[in-house]
């Protein structure tokens, strides 16, 4: 059935209004693309500003990481109270809140004359984060009801998201040089008006869970567990695996993480539902979502490394230097969400899309001191990007998919924060691994000798990028072996009109 006809009855026999016009739900769908792209590129957009940042507010290279971690802690520890919210008290009230609090501490942010009000700007953005990007994906969720339009919504927000991080890099890199690492919180500003003009005039309210109530226990112990596991992971980076920091952190957010599962089970309305995780295509979209957020940071973090400290791109020129796989990833996202998974389904496509990806990720490993880009890193990067856009966008469609509307907004969320921790624990893993492999190459050598100095940066990398392969790996083994076979099919009854 067109979505165009597609009407509602009411208990009383009446009909509503039909949904939105084809017209403007893809308007809807440019300025929720614009919004999560706001979200997604904060992520990376500062940490090409980094060095610029440090010179001018004169902060230690131990409180670098902060800058960044500040984010990562607040938006995955309140992202499952953020998706709630959205489904209690509307996801147009919950979307603009978001967009307004996000471009506001940006500016804060931007302003910024000390260290202490940066990272507590920077913490500010993950909090109003966490209410835009589930708000964002439910919205999105909730407005394409018909299965080829859905399919191509999704194939352009998964993109967003995958390359999201890419074009951060890009644009740091570029407002860096230009103008001022301020601009890498002011640009937000500018998005932020964009965001909410649209969303004011073309988002109506709809609370599909306004009968529900909070779960205050089942909240503050999610945000708790998110809080420790991200702190855990985060202070490997700068503490030892055996520091009590990072060990017990990790134990404590496991545990607590644990009695918010028992709990869900007791509530009477819960947080998180657990019928949303016992569909096994959306488990295994779960997974896929956090696999390939751990992975990625291989690419994005290491590879940047690289180009600026031993091929010495500027940074306008390293984010320019990842638009073949941000390409790559978009023409990929297209093919999987709008031929491939309809008509063979997940179970094929994105262990294939691991696949493809780790072998690009082992090609990078080939880099060494004197490589060329266009030789040793290009083809590596369109072939890595092609994989994941056969990965993301499929995974993120079906983990939201065929969820009840007054769910939408904590599947969204779900999702969100899968992202968020596979991100979280691939930064903390691969930078020790990096580390220790450099330390390893350097025993019994001059570390005094450049050459050698260089050689060990490289075997930092190249590890890096075997484990982020190895990740795909285990991504493709356990997607296969979790997706259900054939096409998923569409649940009228689990795909709900929007009032407009």
């Amino acid at each position: 059935m067109s979505q165009k006809t597609l009407t509602e009855s009411d208990p009383a026999g009446g009909v509503h209004a039909p949904t939105a016009s084809a017209s403007k739900r893809w308007w809807i769908l440019a300025v929720v693309a614009l919004a999560q792209l706001m979200v997604v590129l904060d992520a990376t957009i500062v940490n090409i500003a980094l060095p610029s940042a440090q010179a001018d507010l004169g902060f230690s290279d131990g409180n670098r990481q902060w800058i960044v971690t500040a984010y990562a802690l607040a938006f995955a520890s309140l992202l499952l109270l953020g998706g709630r919210i959205a489904d209690l008290f509307g996801r147009k009230p919950a979307f603009l809140v978001g967009v307004v609090g996000f471009a506001a501490v940006s500016a804060i942010g931007g302003a910024a004359t000390n260290f202490e009000m940066l990272v507590t700007a920077r913490a500010l953005q993950g909090a109003f984060g966490a209410l835009l990007a589930p708000a964002a994906l439910s919205l999105l969720n909730t407005t394409f009801t018909d299965a080829r339009e859905r399919a191509k919504a999704f194939s352009v927000y998964g993109a967003i998201a995958g390359a999201g991080g890419a074009v951060g890099l890009l644009l740091g890199g570029i407002l860096t040089d230009a103008l001022d690492w301020r601009w890498t919180l002011y640009v937000n500003v500018l998005i932020a008006v964009l965001a909410f003009v649209g969303g004011w005039i073309l988002l109506s309210n709809k609370r599909d869970a306004a009968n529900s109530k909070l779960d205050v226990p089942g909240t503050v112990l999610v945000a708790a567990g998110l809080f420790s596991l991200v702190y855990g992971f985060s202070n490997a980076e700068t503490h030892d695996w055996n520091s009590p920091a990072t060990w017990g952190f990790l134990i404590a957010g496991g545990a607590l993480l644990t009695a918010f599962a028992w709990w869900q089970t007791r509530a009477a309305h819960p947080l998180l539902p657990l019928r949303i995780l016992l569909d096994r295509n959306r488990a295994a979209s779960f997974m896929a979502v956090l696999i390939s957020g751990a992975g990625m940071f291989g690419v994005f973090l290491f590879l940047t490394y690289y180009l600026q400290l031993n091929l010495a791109f500027s940074p306008t020129k390293t984010g320019v230097a990842f638009l073949p796989m941000v390409a790559a990833l978009m023409v990929a996202a297209q093919i999987s969400t709008t031929v491939l998974v309809p008509r063979i389904g997940p179970k094929a496509v994105i262990p294939l899309g691991f696949a493809v990806a780790a072998v690009g990720m082992a090609w990078l490993t080939g880099i060494g001191v004197g490589s060329d880009y266009t030789t040793a890193v290009l083809p590596q990067l369109i072939v890595t990007g092609f994989g994941l856009g056969l990965v993301m966008p499929p995974a993120m469609q079906l983990a939201t998919g065929g969820v009840a509307a007054e769910d939408a907004g904590v599947a969204s969320a779900t999702v969100n924060a899968m992202q968020q921790v596979g991100g979280s624990i691939g930064t903390a893993l691969l930078n020790t691994l990096a580390a220790s492999a450099a330390t390893d190459y350097l025993a019994g050598k001059d570390p005094s000798d450049k050459l050698v100095q260089a050689q060990a940066t490289i075997e930092s990398y190249t590890t890096a990028f075997w484990w982020s392969a190895g990740f795909f790996a285990a991504g493709a083994l356990i997607a296969f072996l979790l997706y259900r076979r054939g096409v998923p099919e569409q649940d009228p009854e689990a795909a709900p009109v929007v009032h407009m």
